[in-house]
């Protein structure tokens, strides 16, 4: 099941609060959230709600494990075990096909590549699940000793299928002892509709253009590109930019206000990367989760910037890469990027620091870098890569321009323009002075004026929803 349905919407979800709330015993309501979490990740796929279980049931014995050998030499066995369990959980139903595809071609030899998908947001909860033993043998948190609450953390539907990356640290005391204020189940609504508008309304929006343009990845047809112009290369491109961030960035807003109607509080995963200055702003502003993540549980531990820097840098990249999917092109993915930190280590970062804010080179520098990683990202097969590249820098001599391409930009100039605003922060400036101005003369207009907007998202999103098929989020199969 997916956020960005009717379904969820109209049933799932009322059902959900209404039996939720219903009692105030807490014992009762974490039982109806899990049960709510197990249906709404076994919509679709249920045998794979067996494995969630399984990993976070080994999980959760690993840190009574950790806590009963606290400051023991066999402590560590806890975090062997479940680094083991994880990572051949990952391997067997993540990567398997990529190193068996990968030994056949380098060695001839005709291994057969395991036939099932693999399950749906497991990378999310297996980081979540790693980061909670970690946690708990680093004496960060306490070893949670009710398995009903465990489970509730690891399944919780708001975050489970496409992040952001929970830690339990962060949520510990809420699990033991949330409070549900009307307070955080408005502004919770509110972050919902927010997040709902940008997955539907911006990022399903731009997607008919990406395929359009880009092509669709599961035929892999290349004479697609024979006529297409420099300037529906850059367009399509866009598009995928546009689509990328309101698709994931929408799915964390969603998330996150779930979490709040629930009385979680999840951190930011998103703080407008597309203004970002440098490759390592960047990542301060894209999927905080997973680069914090990858900081303190793989770049720290290596030695950091004290020991072995540069290798340990390329490392996590590297690492980064994989984990977003089990192909050559994100492993390239994550590489550009490392090799980008890299040189702004070794001097770019300082002459970018030192460029005067009228002068925007260096936000000229990392957009073009940005938009560059979207097309090795987007591209698993890279005759489909290399021909759209020759396409976007005019190698083949494609004219520049035709006249669809300009048809649709024209016809879709304010909706674009729309998109660019919303990747600036101009709404939280402009949300935040509308409140303090009518705040400051009648507070309940705020509430009538909240209401009526999260009203008139909803309702622009369902009407776009209603007969349309296209809703999975990009970060659903990572």
């Amino acid at each position: 099941m997916v956020f960005a349905s009717l379904t969820f919407l109209y049933i799932f979800l009322p059902l959900n609060l209404i039996l939720y709330y219903i009692s105030k015993n807490d014992v009762y309501r974490n039982i109806v959230l899990t049960l709510f979490s197990f249906v709404f990740y076994a919509w679709g796929e249920p045998f794979w709600v067996l494995l969630l279980i399984f990993t976070a049931f080994i999980d959760y014995l690993n840190g009574r494990f950790i806590d009963r050998f606290r400051h023991k030499k066999w402590g560590k066995l806890g975090v062997v075990s479940s680094i083991c369990v994880n990572v051949g959980v990952l391997m067997i139903f993540k990567y398997s096909g990529f190193v068996i595809e990968n030994v056949n071609h380098v060695f001839g030899t005709t291994f057969h590549k395991p036939g099932f998908t693999f399950p749906l947001g497991i990378s999310f909860y297996t980081f979540q699940s790693v980061s909670y033993v970690f946690d708990v043998y680093s004496n960060k948190v306490k070893a949670q000793k009710s398995l009903l609450k465990f489970m509730m953390f690891i399944s919780l539907y708001h975050q489970l299928v496409a992040g952001p990356i929970v830690r339990y640290v962060t949520i510990a005391h809420e699990i033991d002892n949330r409070k549900q204020r009307i307070a955080d189940i408005s502004s919770g609504i509110g972050r919902f509709c927010i997040g709902l508008f940008k997955k539907v309304c911006i990022a399903n929006v731009a997607y008919i253009y990406v395929q359009k343009y880009m092509g669709d990845q599961s035929i892999g047809n290349i004479h697609i590109f024979d006529h297409l112009t420099v300037t529906g290369a850059w367009f399509g491109l866009l598009m995928y930019a546009f689509q990328i961030y309101f698709d994931f960035s929408g799915y964390s807003d969603m998330a996150i206000g779930l979490g709040r109607m629930f009385g979680f509080h999840y951190l930011e995963n998103f703080n407008y990367p597309y203004t970002s200055r440098s490759a390592m702003d960047f990542w301060r502003r894209w999927h905080i989760s997973l680069s914090t993540w990858f900081r303190d549980y793989i770049y720290i531990p290596l030695g950091g910037n004290r020991k072995n820097q540069y290798f340990n840098l390329f490392f996590v990249w590297f690492v980064t890469g994989m984990w977003h999917g089990a192909s050559w092109n994100f492993i390239f993915w994550g590489l550009m990027w490392g090799i980008l930190l890299f040189i702004e280590k070794i001097f770019l970062g300082k002459f970018l620091k030192k460029v005067p804010w009228y002068l925007p080179i260096d936000r000229i520098y990392i957009l073009f870098f940005i938009m560059m990683s979207w097309v090795l990202f987007y591209f698993i097969k890279f005759n489909m890569l290399g021909a759209y590249l020759k396409v976007l820098f005019h190698v083949n001599g494609h004219d520049w321009w035709d006249l669809p391409s300009w048809l649709d930009i024209q016809e879709n100039i304010l909706w674009i323009l729309l998109a660019l605003i919303l990747c600036t922060p101009v709404y939280r400036y402009s949300n935040r002075w509308v409140k303090q101005l009518i705040v400051a003369r009648r507070q309940d207009y705020v509430y009538g004026l909240t209401f009526v907007f999260n009203f008139l998202l909803l309702f622009l999103s369902t009407c776009l929803l209603v007969g349309k098929s296209y809703n999975p989020f990009l970060y659903g199969r990572i």
